[in-house]
């Protein structure tokens, strides 16, 4: 599944719910999905500036395409990680930049979060794309 596909898919899912409220237990309950992230990995180079709660985001190269583990200590970013996984993880640094985060706007994120947590969204966002660019200008893409 392509990284557009994931987008569309999740804003299928989220169409379901009636009210803003499932939405966000939907999201909470996305971020108990994550995987464990191991302690270690939080380190201040990991760590997302902007953000309102702890997060950090690792990655790694997996052959073509990126691995990110992230993790945070609130429930609802935790859930926004998750969103986010869905549909930037294990992509090429190439389909990472190519692809608008459109969902923002079809989800309705960024009317419903509070300011600091849409910055900490968008903080997370920013990291994401750079990695991305960081590997393709690495790779002369």
């Amino acid at each position: 599944m392509s990284a557009q596909e994931a987008q569309a898919e999740l804003i299928e899912e989220f169409s379901f719910f009636d009210n803003w409220m499932d939405r966000y237990q939907y999201i909470i309950d996305m971020g108990k999905q994550l995987p464990a992230f191991p302690d270690e990995l939080k380190k201040p180079e990991t760590k997302i500036d902007g953000c309102q709660s702890n997060v950090w985001i690792h990655h790694q190269r997996r052959g073509e395409t990126l691995h990110f583990d992230a993790t945070s200590d609130a429930a609802i970013v935790s859930g926004l990680i998750a969103v986010l996984m869905r549909i930037y993880n294990d992509r090429t640094p190439d389909e990472i930049a190519e692809t608008t985060p459109r969902f923002l706007e079809d989800l309705g994120l960024d009317k419903h979060l509070s300011p600091t947590r849409a910055n900490g969204l968008h903080a997370m966002l920013t990291r994401i794309y750079a990695v991305a660019e960081q590997e393709r200008v690495a790779a002369g893409s």
